[in-house]
């Protein structure tokens, strides 16, 4: 039986565009190291403004100069358009329960995470983790960009102990993703190198396709609470001065709203802490209803950042928080989407209900 890892912390979503399959040059980064501890409208689509571009993913804009994201094969979920999808049976018991009183929090969104991009020349170094780390999480060496960042940090050091420090860095058709990643000093080179749960993803594979195991293997635990990557979900720049979201977003919630015995798929863990059946389920993906006005939303950003709630929603990745994870260079007013309740939206029907406490996480740990 695998370990269960209770992950307490916000998520933060950013919006880049990138090719899919592959990651996107080098990126200078400049954090702020903010780490921000952040309620139906009727309206038709077709009145949105003229400012909210619809795109699609066989078009995406080009990059304004912001982080951009490490993208996998377009059949993959994230990018799946379920505007049309049936609902899940559970949402009314849900809005009942848990969500009752609301988010916990206003709609917000947390721009905190940094996404470092490294060029084939960067060294991979070698850090320690906890050996009760496997077989969930990974031990490849990591390639740490000269002047990097972490979730939170403006350096590679977690400075303070518990916080998530999210550590994201693409390479080639790698992605790793590594929570409370650390190195003593602050450096891509010196100090002591240590994280809790690495996780390598392979950019050119779609691991959501039904199939056993299914993505990483069903019970296994990974960088956040839900084993779902971080980078490609997470709002970024470039999207949203575009005005052009294409793929689903990753939030956070208190972990007394989130089940503490079901997951979904997509994803594979859990860590919550709330009673099944009037909670939400890890990996529960929720869609902005469709009659919801756009236009009611404060600026151009906001309302491209709905339209594509609308198109392929969010997904419940961790616990912390209410946030809607981005990256931290994003310039809009992240209070912009407060109006937003829980009754303006609707769960995606989420299928089978897995019990994580009857899984057993198998699988052999990336080295190299």
């Amino acid at each position: 039986m695998t370990t269960q890892h209770l992950w307490v912390g916000a998520g933060v979503i950013s919006l880049g565009v990138v090719m899919m399959g592959a990651c996107s040059g080098d990126t200078t980064t400049n954090p702020d190291g903010g780490t921000g501890n952040p309620d139906s409208s009727t309206g038709n689509d077709a009145t949105q403004g003229s400012d909210v571009a619809q795109g699609t993913d066989s078009t995406p804009p080009g990059d304004s100069g912001g982080q951009t994201g490490c993208e996998f094969p377009s059949t993959s979920t994230m990018y799946q358009d379920v505007s049309g999808a049936s609902l899940d049976s559970a949402w009314g018991a849900i809005l009942g329960g848990a969500l009752a009183s609301g988010w916990g929090g206003p709609f917000q969104l947390d721009p905190s995470f940094t996404i470092n991009t490294a060029d084939s020349g960067v060294t991979r170094r070698p850090f320690t983790q906890p050996s009760s780390a496997l077989p969930d999480c990974d031990t490849a060496p990591i390639p740490l960009v000269s002047g990097g960042a972490t979730e939170g940090y403006p350096d590679y050091f977690c400075a303070q102990s518990g916080n998530d420090c999210h550590l994201i860095t693409c390479q080639g058709s790698r992605l790793y993703e590594l929570y409370q990643g650390s190195v003593t000093g602050g450096k891509a080179t010196g100090g002591t190198f240590t994280g809790t749960c690495l996780v390598v993803w392979d950019l050119t594979k779609d691991y959501w396709q039904p199939g056993t195991p299914f993505s990483r293997g069903d019970g296994c635990n990974g960088a956040d609470a839900a084993d779902m990557p971080i980078s490609t979900l997470l709002l970024k720049q470039a999207e949203i001065v575009a005005h052009n979201v294409t793929h689903a977003m990753r939030f956070t919630i208190d972990n007394s709203k989130i089940d503490d015995t079901y997951y979904v798929h997509p994803t594979t863990h859990l860590g919550g802490a709330g009673p099944s059946g009037t909670t939400l389920p890890y990996g529960a993906r929720l869609r902005l209803k469709k009659g919801f006005d756009v236009t009611t939303l404060p600026s151009p950003e906001a309302q491209a950042i709905a339209v594509a709630l609308k198109k392929y929603g969010m997904f419940l990745a961790d616990g912390g928080g209410f946030y809607v994870s981005a990256t931290n260079d994003i310039t809009i007013d992240t209070h912009d989407l407060k109006v937003l309740k829980p009754t303006d939206f609707e769960m995606v029907d989420g299928g089978t209900r897995y019990d994580f406490h009857k899984q057993n996480c198998t699988r052999t740990s990336i080295s190299n």
